[in-house]
């Protein structure tokens, strides 16, 4: 991983904001990354484009990063490919059982000063605290 920048963090974070502000606008949607992949598996009547489009840009920009950067990205992937997928499929679940995700509820909830949003957050900052103390116990 790399060193901790604020410049960075703040920049990302204007990005976020204004692809939110900008879904928003321009489809009057929320930006919650889960709700938008959960429907392309529902698919509904003038739905899949918009969606399909959403993910292949996310998909798009995080590979061409390096090529625009000149760098890679700062990813340690150092546990055994199985803890990916038990992770995933977790987050999966958690996200449709809570009824949205970190970015529905943890940026574009908590702008629009939602308490379900606000409970929502607090319960996943708490879950990844937790998580992230069990198996560093765990795994030394």
């Amino acid at each position: 991983m790399t060193e901790f920048s604020f410049i960075n963090a703040f920049a990302g974070g204007i990005c976020i904001g204004f692809a939110t502000v900008l879904m928003f606008l321009g489809n009057g949607r929320i930006t919650g990354i889960s709700g938008i992949i959960g429907g392309l598996m529902k698919p509904e009547k003038n739905q899949t484009s918009w969606r399909l489009l959403f993910v292949v840009s996310l998909i798009t920009g995080g590979a061409l990063f390096p090529w625009i950067w000149g760098r890679d990205l700062a990813v340690d992937v150092s546990s055994p490919w199985y803890i990916y997928v038990i992770a995933g499929l977790l987050v999966g679940y958690g996200t449709r059982n809570g009824s949205g995700c970190t970015s529905g509820h943890g940026i574009c909830g908590m702008a629009r000063f939602s308490p379900r949003s606000l409970v929502a957050t607090v319960t996943f900052i708490i879950a990844a605290a937790l998580t992230h103390t069990l198996v560093r116990l765990v795994t030394g």
